[in-house]
């Protein structure tokens, strides 16, 4: 997550609601879109670009597809509207099926849609991001040292904290969904 939108109208792309004049004349009128409450990237740039710089450096090594669907997870955890917009845009422009993407929200009644490996990494973001015990359990842990050389569950660990990162800065802020074009935060 990169990218900050600027308040205009909302996208029209098969991903976005339609705008009032494409709404059939029957249905009622979508919501006002918000205002985001920061532009904290323009506010605080060095933060910005030092994240932008750490989150290129923890998903070095990391499958893309696996990134994007602990992106997907972490964020539905978090309730960030505007990194489910852009990641769920990501993995669906990335050849991500929509079928793995909806069903990640249960990925437990699920399972027979991912691979163990990826079972482990979503669980493993499931724990670091919502840390109500106060520590990742050590079955969480251990199950995903299975599927993952050191190096690389690090590179994971990291990844999966950058993705809480920027969703609590983008829910504080308040960042409106909607506008992200895929890939525009590469």
């Amino acid at each position: 997550m990169t990218t900050q939108p600027t308040p205009t109208a909302p996208a029209t792309d098969a991903g976005s609601p339609p705008t009032a004049s494409a709404a059939p004349a029957a249905t009622a009128p979508y919501a006002p879109e918000p205002a985001p409450r920061l532009a904290w990237a323009e506010l605080a740039p060095e933060v910005y670009k030092a994240m932008v710089r750490l989150d290129a450096a923890a998903r070095r090594g990391v499958d893309p597809t696996l990134l994007e669907l602990v992106k997907i997870r972490a964020s539905q955890l978090n309730h960030c509207a505007f990194c489910l917009d852009m990641h769920t845009k990501d993995a669906l422009a990335a050849g991500e099926s929509v079928e793995r993407i909806v069903q990640l929200g249960a990925w437990e009644e699920s399972r027979h849609f991912y691979t163990e490996k990826e079972l482990a990494a979503i669980e493993l973001t499931e724990a670091v991001t919502v840390l109500t015990d106060g520590f990742v359990p050590d079955e969480v842990y251990e199950r995903a040292a299975r599927h993952f050389e050191e190096a690389d569950l690090v590179q994971l660990i990291a990844s999966i904290t950058m993705i809480n990162a920027w969703n609590r800065f983008a829910v504080t802020c308040r960042m409106v969904p909607g506008h992200y074009r895929p890939g525009g935060h590469k």
